[in-house]
C-alpha cells in the first residue's frame, strides 16, 4: 500500500523519523486512521488497513479527548504478532484540528477531524439555510488551521443562488463560495481540483444540506446512502452516523461527517475577531479602547447599527458567541487545572510504588 495516496509526505517523514530517533522499538510504522469507533481505530497502513488500538502508556498519559487519535490522525504503531492488528504508541504532531463542544449540556470537546487542508462549511439553497449557525462554523474553521470553503448545494433547486452568495459574502469575508448541484454535477469539478495530490478536505453541515450526495459526487460511486429531506420545512434526516475517510479517484482524500442538528463552539475565542472582522474594524473608530459597544458615547459600532449598515441581527449574533465563547472558555480552564492536577497526582503515586520497592 502507498501512503502517499493517504496524504503521507516528507514533513511527515521527518515527524516519524525523530519519534524512531528517540525510540527503541525497532518494529514501528505508520499509519492513517480512517473511522474511529470510541478507543478502536482503522489505520490504513503500507502493510494494509489493521484494526488498532492504543497501548496501556498511550493510555495512562492521555488526559483529554484530544490526546487520542482522531480520523485524520498519523499514528505510529506496531502490528501484533500474527494479526492484522497494532498498537498505537503515539500520535504525529497535527498540522489542524476541527472540534466543537459536544451536544447538550456537558462541557466537553468533540473532534471532528484532523490533518486536513481544506474544511467545507455547507449548507444548501432552500429553507435550511441559515446566516447564524455559518458564523459558529467559520469561527471553528478559522481557529482549526483549515482553510475554510463554503459550498452552497442543491443548485440545481434553487431559481436564483446569486441571492444566497450576496448574503453569504456579508459576514465570509474573502472566504470562497461556491454553488453547486450533487444531481446535475454542476461545480463538483472546481471541488475536485482542489482535492488532488494528497489533500484533505472534510464535510461540515446539518442533516439534510446534501453531504452525502456530495460525498458521492466527488467520490464518482455511491459510497454513502441517501436520504431525501422533509418536504414541508427542508430539515434532512440523518444519513451519516460516523466520520470515515475516503480515497477519492483523482488523489485527494475527503472526510464525511454526520449531520449536526447543533454546532456549538469549543474554545475559538481567539478567532471571533477573525470572522466577525466588519465589527472589530468597526470597534477601532470607537471613542474609548474599551469600549464594550453597548451604551457608551462615540461608540462606532452603535453608530453603524443606528445608521443600518450592521444589521441588528448580526450585532446580536456577534454578543450571543462572545458570551458563549467566554462560558467555554472559563470551564476549559478549570478543567486544564483539574486534569494537571490529576497528571502530578498519578506521578507521585507511581514514585511511592517505586520507592516501597
Amino acid at each position: 500500500m502507498n501512503l502517499q495516496d493517504y496524504g503521507w509526505n516528507n514533513n511527515w517523514q521527518k515527524q516519524f523519523e525523530a519519534y524512531k530517533h528517540l525510540n527503541t522499538n525497532e518494529h514501528l510504522t505508520v499509519g492513517r486512521v480512517l473511522l474511529e469507533h470510541k478507543h478502536s481505530y482503522r489505520v490504513m497502513t503500507e502493510f494494509g488497513e489493521w484494526l488498532a488500538t492504543p497501548s496501556g502508556h498511550f493510555q495512562y498519559n492521555a488526559q483529554v479527548r484530544r490526546d487520542y487519535p482522531a480520523i485524520g490522525d498519523w499514528v505510529v504503531l506496531e502490528q501484533m504478532p500474527g494479526e492484522e492488528k497494532g498498537m498505537i504508541h503515539t500520535i504525529l504532531p497535527r498540522t489542524s484540528l476541527f472540534s466543537r463542544k459536544v451536544a447538550g449540556s456537558s462541557v466537553e470537546e468533540q473532534i471532528i477531524a484532523v490533518n486536513i487542508n481544506y474544511i467545507f462549511l455547507v449548507m444548501s439553497l432552500n429553507k435550511d439555510f441559515n446566516l447564524r449557525r455559518l458564523e459558529r462554523y467559520l469561527i471553528a474553521a478559522y481557529d482549526s488551521g483549515a482553510n475554510p470553503i463554503i459550498v452552497l448545494t442543491k443548485k440545481d433547486l434553487c431559481e436564483d443562488p446569486s441571492e444566497y452568495v450576496d448574503q453569504v459574502e456579508t459576514i465570509a469575508f474573502g472566504v470562497p463560495i461556491y454553488t453547486v448541484s450533487s444531481f446535475t454535477g454542476e461545480g463538483i469539478d472546481l471541488l475536485q481540483q482542489l482535492l488532488s495530490d494528497g489533500h484533505t478536505g472534510a464535510l461540515l453541515g446539518s442533516s439534510g444540506v446534501g453531504k452525502s450526495s456530495l460525498t458521492n459526487a466527488l467520490c464518482k460511486e455511491n459510497v454513502m446512502s441517501v436520504q431525501t429531506i422533509r418536504t414541508d420545512d427542508d430539515k434532512g434526516r440523518h444519513t451519516t452516523t460516523h466520520r470515515e475517510l475516503f480515497q477519492l479517484p483523482n488523489g485527494g482524500l475527503l472526510i464525511d461527517t454526520p449531520g449536526m442538528r447543533e454546532f456549538q463552539l469549543w474554545n475559538n475565542s481567539g478567532s471571533l475577531d477573525s470572522s466577525f472582522n466588519d465589527i472589530e474594524t468597526l470597534a477601532q473608530h470607537c471613542r474609548f479602547r474599551d469600549c464594550e459597544h453597548k451604551k457608551e458615547p462615540g461608540c462606532a459600532v452603535l453608530t453603524a447599527l443606528a445608521e443600518g449598515t450592521l444589521e441588528q441581527e448580526r450585532y446580536n449574533s456577534y454578543f450571543k458567541l462572545k458570551r458563549e465563547l467566554a462560558f467555554i472558555e472559563r470551564k476549559t480552564n478549570t478543567q486544564a487545572q483539574l486534569a494537571e492536577r490529576n497528571r502530578w497526582k498519578k506521578a507521585s503515586n507511581q514514585i511511592k510504588k517505586k520507592t516501597r520497592r
